[in-house]
């Protein structure tokens, strides 16, 4: 999408720093309200019926505008996750600049960082970054393959762009990690992808394919009209609700990423289509 085509409003908000419902952190910040990738199964899509648009998800973004700094509570030794439902470093980042402002104001807070993101616009903000005690950066990537990428994530960054974004962080001393998700039932090959990351990253994590909303029919719809053979799979999996995939696969992970000493976590759910 042309981002001339993207409907953008600024809205105020009282807090960039709310408390977190993901395990392991104890604050989230999500600087922005919807995203322009447009990936096909997007599990954020539910936060449209909290911003007020008719508008198709994928098709506007609020910025979320303060006057004032960062809220001054107690962060020292908090962790923080940049962003749960949106993406930080989308393209409209390289103009309003909110997670760049609030990386200079966090930075002497004391607070575990860890940023996730699909942009390759995070290597901006290196100086920023290399500043920062303790800070983690992830790359969200589920395919080496890039014509996969396009088909499922359609205005995100490339595969080639992403994993020079990893090499750059990597070669200025940042801690990164790959997140790989979603992984998509045989159409992701995660050990190919873990073998081209495998040189700029410092550890790696792995998260189901998870559908909800409109996520669902849309997928169904894919995999219908470019994967047809994997359709009965894929029904096994997200109609009939048989996890045995998803079982099988957290052993295969776990197995392969201990025989090579590779640090790893997987973040399989037991229940892959919601409501």
């Amino acid at each position: 999408m042309n981002l001339d085509q993207l409907k953008i409003r600024e809205i105020v908000t009282r807090s960039y720093i709310h408390p977190s419902k993901l395990p392991g952190y104890d604050y989230v910040i999500n600087p922005y309200v919807g995203c322009p990738h447009r990936c096909i199964y997007c599990y954020a899509e539910f936060m449209k019926r909290f911003s007020g648009h008719d508008d198709p998800w994928g098709t506007f973004t609020d910025v979320k505008i303060r006057s004032t700094a960062v809220r001054p509570i107690p962060l020292q030794g908090a962790s923080i996750f940049l962003s749960s439902v949106t993406d930080c470093y989308n393209p409209l980042e390289e103009k309003y600049r909110l997670t760049r402002k609030l990386l200079e104001q966090l930075r002497y807070s004391g607070a575990r960082l860890t940023i996730l993101t699909k942009s390759a616009l995070v290597t901006r903000d290196i100086d920023i970054l290399k500043t920062i005690p303790d800070i983690t950066v992830g790359l969200s990537m589920n395919t080496e393959l890039d014509s996969f990428r396009r088909e499922i994530e359609p205005e995100a960054a490339s595969v080639l762009e992403r994993l020079d974004t990893l090499k750059t962080l990597h070669e200025n001393g940042i801690k990164t990690w790959l997140h790989m998700a979603p992984i998509f039932p045989v159409l992701t090959d995660w050990k190919a992808l873990l073998e081209a990351a495998r040189p700029y990253v410092d550890s790696f994590s792995f998260e189901n394919l998870k559908l909800r909303g409109a996520g669902l029919p849309r997928v169904m719809l894919y995999i219908t009209q470019k994967h047809r053979d994997l359709k009965p799979l894929y029904q096994q999996i997200y109609e009939e609700k048989d996890m045995t995939y998803w079982r099988n696969l957290r052993k295969e992970i776990l197995a392969f990423c201990n025989q090579y000493k590779l640090s790893a976590a997987v973040y399989f759910s037991d229940q892959t289509a919601e409501e």
